[in-house]
Parts: C-alpha cells; structure tokens; sequence
C-alpha cells in the first residue's frame, strides 16, 4: 500500500487514483437537518446518495466488475449512503473480505463518529489507514441547529442532549484514530446562518487534537430537509472560511462532494454500466436482493405479502388493510392465511403493532414501503424486499433461498439531467 496515492487525502493523487465506495450501510444513526437522503437518480452527487445496497459478499463480486472496467484503483471506501457504524456487522464484515482478497487496497472509512470507537482496535488490525469523522460542531448549542435526533442504542435523544452525546463520542474516537496511527480527516458542513461562524473553533479543537486534513464542505440543498429553505454559502465565503481554517490545519480543496456508491477518479461521470448493477431501489425504499438463505430465528418460518388480489406483489404497506402469510405446510409452500393491519394513524404505534403480529415472518414483500416503518420491522427482525412480480415465484424461491434480483423494482432515470450539484430530482 501507498498511502500517498489516496486521492482525498493526498492533492497529487486525486488526479490520477480512484476510489470506490461500497455502498453496505443503509441505515444511519442521527438525523441531520440538511440531509434528505435519496436512491433513484444518478445525476446526483452528493452523500447519501446510491443507486443500491450490497451485502458484503455481493460487495465482493461487484469490486470484481470495478477492478475489470476502472484501472487505477487505489482505495476502497465504505461511506454509506447511511452511517458504517450504525450497520456495523455489514461494515466490518466488508473491510475484512476486502483485506483478505485485496492485500494492496488502502481502505478507508467515513462515518460521523458516533458508534465508531467499539471498532477502533479491529479497524487498526485491518490496517484502515485512513478515517474521516463529520464533525460539524464542537458546541452543543451549535449542534443542536444541525441535529434533530441522534440514536445510541436504544436511547433516541434529540436537540442539547443529542448534539452533547454526538460530540462526545466524536472527541472519543478521533482521539482513539490518532492513538492508533490512522489518518483522520474532519469534514465540516459550512452551513449559512448555523454554524459558518463556527467552523473556526471546530478546525481549532481538531489542530489541537492532531487531526491530520480538514474539509471544509459547503452545503447544499437537499429537497425534503428540515434546511432545504437556506441558499448554499457564496463561493467568496466558503474560500474565506477556508483560508482562516487553513492557518490551523491543512485543508481538502479538492472534494466532490461523493455519493456512496461513488467509482473512479474525483468527478468523474458516474459509469453507467456499474450503476446498473447497483440498480436495486424504489424512491427511498432500497431493497437488497438475497443471493443466499439467510439464518433467520427459529420462530420466524414464514413469509408476509401485501397483494391486492392476492396473485401479484402489487401493494404498498401504507395502502394495505390486510397482509398474506405464506409458508410451508405439509411438505408445501402454500397460503397459510391472511391477517388484517390495525388501522391507518397513531404513527409509528402501527408499524410496531404489525411488527408483533407478525412475529412468525421473518420477511415482508411489498410493491413500496416508506423509511420509518421499513426501519421498525427490521429492527423487530422483519426484512422488507419491494419486489413485483407473481407472490407464488418471489415467495418459493425465497423459503428456497434462491435470488430475488430479477424481481427487484427498478426506476433509475435521468431524471433531472443534472450536474451533479446535489439539487435533487
């Protein structure tokens, strides 16, 4: 490995070494107020953003397609489009395949810090070399303008506490990178009338703690977000608030401001082949297509579907009334029966009330599905797959293990022709 041919962390390099991300971390574990994330268009450019999830075994076979097309490959990242620490099995599970098959790759982690120190040791013996931590407030009275939740566990704490616990936790891990010899870089998200008068004092505390690079990142509308209203910084301030970060450590001037499925070198057009496989998401509901039987618990054999007629995967969770149960009876995959959905209303109650009585499925098949119940029925140990199709041939080759991939609702377009400016479709 050479360290100097990371194209962030290294000025020469970025012109002439590409990255890709690997895009295994859905999930993410604090909400902030400028970021609406989306899966469906591929002019957009901006974190949060992919085309698809991979589980890491399918993570592996895709960096086979990228090391075949791109050349000149020198790191391999995992940035989400959630946060890695918050899908930490599929993160470490990842780094560690790609360590092991891919000796000579710089891996590199980017996460906002919050759940990263319980990985600090293993991150260190897998030689990740290189970690960016988003650090976007050293006060609390500053974060809490740029937070509106952060989950810690099973604790969800919101505004002074929640932006308290992230900062916390931030200071901890950076300090336990730098103990470890791992490069960190801090991005900061120059945010107008929230925190630009701020970032001062954030390149302040990470000189002090040795931090190695600073990028300082102007924000960018995100439609759908708590701070879509306010217009990105003036190229005039942004070069200010780097200039006088600059004089307390050194700055990336040279972002892209990357999705999470990112490939190649800094700006470079997304390779439309590759995306294509990553092809796998609906709106916001991303699906992941299981190539292989997953362990489930032992209560949970069968399999839930929401049908109109109860021929075709063509309903969405929030217009079903009822849901059908499928499973093995006999010697047989058959319709075990179907039971009624508790009534529209009472917020995430319902989605926690589905989750319990269906408790015996271990997998839910629906036409679309909204982000808040998809999270709660995963966490109850529900796996949601927005698929369409005929429910007889999703559900057999499910219990069978087989591949959903070809079921897989599909809407990539060009939808709004950007320029990857991050505006949104």
């Amino acid at each position: 490995m050479n360290y100097e041919n990371h194209p962030c962390f290294s000025p020469g390099a970025h012109g002439k070494f590409g990255r890709v991300h690997l895009p295994v971390a859905p999930r993410c574990n604090i909400q902030c107020k400028f970021c609406n994330r989306k899966f469906d268009c591929m002019n957009e450019s901006r974190p949060g953003v992919t085309s698809g999830i991979l589980s890491p075994g399918q993570a592996m076979a895709y960096l086979e397609e990228v090391f075949a097309r791109k050349k000149h490959i020198s790191v391999v990242g995992i940035a989400g489009p959630g946060d890695p620490f918050a899908n930490p099995d599929e993160t470490m599970e990842t780094l560690r395949l790609v360590r092991e098959k891919y000796p000579e790759m710089i891996l590199c982690v980017a996460t906002n810090g919050l759940a990263l120190a319980p990985h600090l040791d293993e991150l260190a013996k897998l030689a990740v070399s290189h970690v960016t931590v988003t650090v976007n407030a050293v006060d609390p009275a500053v974060g809490e303008k740029v937070y509106s939740w952060v989950r810690h566990g099973k604790r969800v704490l919101r505004a002074r506490a929640g932006a308290e616990l992230l900062l916390e936790n931030q200071l901890a891990a950076i300090q336990g990178l730098k103990d470890r010899g791992i490069t960190v870089k801090i991005n900061s998200i120059i945010i107008p009338g929230i925190n630009e008068d701020h970032i001062q004092a954030v390149a302040e505390k990470m000189s002090s703690m040795g931090v190695d690079l600073m990028n300082c990142i102007p924000y960018c509308k995100a439609p759908g977000s708590t701070l879509e209203h306010l217009e990105e910084p003036s190229k005039d301030l942004v070069e200010k608030i780097r200039g006088e970060a600059g004089a307390l450590i050194p700055q990336m001037r040279h972002c892209t401001r990357c999705r999470a499925d990112a490939v190649g070198l800094l700006g470079e057009k997304p390779d439309q082949n590759l995306m294509t496989i990553l092809q796998s998401c609906q709106g916001s509901s991303c699906v992941e297509a299981p190539e292989a039987p997953k362990a489930v618990h032992p209560r949970r054999k069968n399999v839930a579907v929401a049908s109109l007629e109860g021929i075709f995967i063509n309903q969405h969770l929030g217009e079903a009334y009822r849901l059908l149960v499928y499973g093995e009876k006999d010697g047989k995959i058959q319709l075990l029966g179907e039971r009624d959905l508790p009534e529209p209303g009472n917020g995430i109650h319902r989605w926690n009330q589905i989750a319990l009585a269906f408790s015996d499925c271990h997998t839910l098949l629906v036409s679309g599905i909204g982000e808040t119940p998809r999270t709660v029925l995963a966490e109850s140990g529900i796996e949601t797959y927005v698929v369409e199709g005929l429910i007889e041939e999703a559900v057999t080759a499910l219990l069978n293990g087989e591949s959903l991939r070809h079921m897989i609702k599909r809407s990539l377009k060009a939808c709004c022709g950007g320029q990857g400016r991050g505006g949104g479709c």
